[in-house]
């Protein structure tokens, strides 16, 4: 595909010039404009390889004319060859500082003309060659970095589960309640990073569970005063199970482990901590999580009809839970239904 290379000067001789000096360069060819506005515009909306332009130029000279096309995205790194007389060094400068790339005095030299453009047509090969291997390095990064996010959640999903077989919770609750915290934290304003990262660590909220004896984790009833002491300690079990790992992901997940049972009025467990106080995705995961364990039937209960649990949380708004969580789960219900729907427990 031949060069395209755009000339804009006002006068006409010039162009003609130019025009056929572009051709002598052989796989070139050339848009002219004796109006520099309408130069502009056309160089603003094509690819073009090089610019030619004179500086002396009614209505638009080619100073601005650089600054203009310069801010159009994609224009950066185009080459530019300035047209100006021998004495307009101060000229020179600020067409510098606009993003002139190089300079030709009147009167035109014709070889000096051609090796000044081939090399800036080289200039610009090599900067694309340079651009399109960065692009090229960057997905092959992005490849190998999904590669090892897929195979962190997994690791992540299959520790979560190794608690399931010490607790009546089933893996349809683990992927609700992830998908539930993503949800909120969503309707939240939380970045699309920060909702990732928080659907792979919720999983492991519970994970300190393995610690708890089962005849504490499974007995089916209500637990004395002395037992439900012992239970609490699974969220200091979960964090330091978590904590000292290099992991983004298990280090959220020791953080949601351990304040996912604090209340919003300090009543929670095991720091008693207060309002904000709480971390962002504890206070979230304490919303998902309570949710689908009430309406999620286990051993030991029925599933909560939907108008009760949700009653439930809407009276627990300020008290146990954070009211802003609570408003951003109702505010994506119908997201809700679908995960809900989605994630069912197997028989």
């Amino acid at each position: 595909m031949p060069y395209q290379i755009v000339i804009v000067d006002d006068t006409q001789v010039n162009l003609i010039l130019f025009d056929a000096l572009v051709k002598r360069l052989g796989d070139a060819q050339s848009a002219v404009f004796s109006d520099a506005q309408e130069g502009l515009r056309w160089a603003q909306e094509h690819p073009f390889d090089l610019l030619i332009v004179d500086y002396m130029m009614p209505e638009l000279d080619g100073i601005e004319f650089i600054r203009l096309l310069r801010a159009r995205p994609g224009r950066e790194d185009i080459p530019i060859l300035m047209i100006t007389a021998n004495d307009q060094k101060q000229v020179r400068y600020q067409a510098l500082e606009v993003g002139a790339t190089d300079f030709l005095t009147k009167p035109i030299d014709k070889t000096e003309f051609l090796a000044r453009a081939r090399n800036l047509l080289q200039l610009g090969d090599h900067r694309r060659k340079l651009a399109d291997r960065a692009q090229w390095l960057a997905e092959e990064v992005q490849k190998a970095t999904g590669e090892i996010v897929a195979r962190e959640r997994e690791t992540v999903f299959r520790l979560s589960k190794a608690a399931e077989y010490r607790d009546p919770e089933t893996g349809g609750h683990i992927l609700r309640m992830a998908h539930y915290s993503e949800l909120i934290a969503r309707e939240l304003g939380c970045s699309t990073q920060e909702q990732e990262v928080l659907r792979d660590a919720a999983p492991m909220h519970d994970i300190g569970k393995v610690g708890i004896a089962d005849h504490i984790l499974l007995k089916p009833g209500r637990l004395t005063p002395e037992e439900f002491e012992v239970m609490q300690h699974h969220a200091a079990i979960g964090y330091e199970i978590l904590s000292h790992s290099a992991s983004r992901v298990l280090q959220l997940g020791a953080e949601i482990a351990l304040s996912h049972h604090e209340k919003y009025d300090g009543s929670g467990y095991p720091k008693r901590l207060h309002g904000e106080d709480i971390p962002l995705f504890g206070r979230i995961v304490a919303v998902a999580d309570v949710f689908d364990a009430l309406t999620s039937e286990r051993p030991y209960k029925k599933a909560w009809p939907l108008d009760t649990a949700t009653q439930f949380l809407r009276n627990g708004s300020g008290k146990h839970f954070d009211p802003r969580c609570v408003d951003a789960f109702f505010a994506g219900w119908d997201t809700v239904m679908t995960i809900r729907e989605r994630f069912q427990d197997q028989a």
